[in-house]
């Protein structure tokens, strides 16, 4: 009676961009004897191992940082309309202007430095430059100053008193 020995071996790598890329190769092999089941396995996922890593050096098409945004291009900003960072004028940032706006509140009512975001920016990201975080790093980087300098409300979770669910309790 042979016996089916299936192996797999599949690979995920991240990518710029929010993208990622894998690959798997299954192979389904027969055996006659089960005294080899451990040499044969080894040899299998030594040859699909190889095979993956090699495919996988080729990574086709990866999706810039735009690419997907159903955003328009937002108009020329005016000096005016600027953030500032550091004091000067700088570039538009990749965040929303909501976002923008949020952090730069949060500096002049909380009393910290600019210095100070684009530290915990450092920390959090590789990179201080709050201009280049895209929305979600921006989202966790609010999240953090919020956390850190923020004051967050408490929201009464209750449900009214003689109140179920919307009916009333009697």
């Amino acid at each position: 009676m042979a016996v089916k020995l299936v192996a797999n071996y599949s690979k995920r790598l991240g990518l710029l961009g929010y993208s990622s890329h894998q690959f798997s190769v299954t192979v389904e092999s027969e055996l006659h004897n089960t005294d080899n089941v451990s040499a044969e396995a080894e040899r299998l996922y030594k040859t699909l191992q190889s095979a993956v890593d090699r495919e996988m050096q080729s990574t086709g098409f990866v999706p810039g940082g735009e690419y997907g945004s159903t955003e328009r291009t937002p108009p020329p900003q005016t000096a005016s309309h600027r953030p500032l960072v550091n004091g000067s004028h700088s570039k538009p940032w990749k965040a929303s202007d909501k976002q923008r706006e949020l952090v730069l509140k949060l500096v002049e009512n909380s009393g910290i430095e600019i210095e100070v975001v684009e530290t915990i920016s450092e920390e959090m990201f590789g990179h201080g430059d709050l201009p280049e975080l895209n929305k979600i790093q921006m989202s966790g980087l609010i999240d953090e100053l919020l956390s850190r300098y923020g004051k967050r409300q408490k929201r009464d979770t209750a449900p009214a008193a003689g109140r179920f669910n919307g009916r009333s309790i009697r």
